[in-house]
């Protein structure tokens, strides 16, 4: 597939393919939100998380099947967020999703969250490092992962 594949939205809904970056859907839900009623801060890469999957099978690189098969094996290494605006329960929510490095065993995504004004209300970063089949190291990215992931890299290195 290449980056101009239709992402999962809101609920499981298809959206039609969008331009660089990726597109994901969802609404904040009563099982998202703490005792002020907003987002509990770790939900925040829940819904990351679910957009990378998504994204990922966009491309061609479906986690289920990646880890059925073992190998590129991907795991996160570090996430870091930053909470701009509350985001409340009931409220629909994008996340839009790019590739901010790519290197040769590890890449970088940004995301962005966005109310349906378009206003940003939160943003994050996740790095995720390719292991070796042995798993006691670091491996270099499949070429065919690199050139899927290089269809979507945002230019400003700032989710």
């Amino acid at each position: 597939m290449t980056g101009t594949a239709a992402t999962q939205g809101e609920q499981g809904k298809v959206e039609p393919p969008a331009a660089n970056p990726s597109r994901y859907r969802f609404r904040v839900a009563l099982h998202d939100i703490d005792a002020a009623g907003i987002l509990f801060y770790g939900h925040l890469f829940r819904h990351a998380h679910d957009a990378y999957e998504a994204f990922m099978a966009s491309i061609g690189f479906p986690l289920a099947e990646i880890i059925r098969a073992g190998d590129p094996l991907l795991p996160l290494v570090h996430a870091e967020a930053d909470y701009l605006l509350p985001l409340r329960h009931g409220e629909a929510i994008q996340v839009e999703l790019g590739v901010l490095r790519l290197g040769d065993a590890a890449f970088t995504l940004g995301y962005r969250f966005r109310d349906d004004q378009g206003q940003l209300r939160a943003r994050a970063r996740t790095v995720h490092v390719r292991l070796s089949p042995d798993r006691a190291g670091s491996a270099p990215l499949p070429p065919a992962l690199v050139a899927a992931l290089q269809a979507w890299r945002w230019e400003d290195e700032t989710p």
